[in-house]
């Protein structure tokens, strides 16, 4: 297996919020060594250079793990609201993010979704690239495993289902 070289992404607790403004996922927030988001200016500059596979760590609360990895990660510039792009899926997690293939970033003050009917980040409470709406949210709310709630928490749609909010992800990239 090859190394990935760079987290960009990372939930293990409740002690950030993911809930956030446009501002705060273009510049990233958080801390590297807990919770944080890289940032999707940095995500665009790092992707634009060459071609990344993408590779997504899961964990739940019965110290299960699983993972998810896609070719030819990439994320565009703002100005074509940090379009997301991935290709051939292989893992054991199932493909959850295929879903969200070409769709635009959208947090809970901009609302780039594909859904007229509903603001994706404003229902399912954080910054994704939201389809119609979701089958991933793992910048969701932190709400530590089995819950009433479909895809608030951090949901990876294929592996735990819709109402189960992981104990940890991480996403990392490194050249294909």
């Amino acid at each position: 297996m090859k190394r990935y070289e760079m987290v960009f992404q990372r939930r293990v607790d409740n002690t950030t919020d993911f809930f956030r403004d446009w501002k705060s996922y273009k510049e990233g927030f958080g801390d590297p060594i807990r919770n944080f988001w890289l940032g999707n200016d940095n995500l665009h500059a790092i992707t634009s250079q060459k071609k990344y596979t993408l590779r997504v760590d899961l964990a739940d609360f019965e110290n299960q793990t699983s993972y998810a990895e896609y070719a030819d990660f990439a994320v565009a510039n703002e100005d074509n609201k940090y379009r997301l792009t991935v290709g051939s899926y292989s893992g054991t997690a199932g493909d959850s993010l295929r879903h969200h293939d070409d769709s635009e970033f959208s947090t809970r003050d901009r609302d780039n979704d594909k859904t007229s009917t509903t603001w994706c980040a404003q229902s399912y409470k954080g910054g994704w690239w939201y389809n119609k709406c979701l089958q991933a949210n793992l910048n969701g709310l932190y709400l530590g495993g089995a819950n009433t709630t479909i895809f608030e928490g951090i949901n990876w749609g294929h592996w735990h289902g819709t109402s189960y909010s992981l104990k940890m992800v991480a996403m990392k990239i490194r050249p294909q």
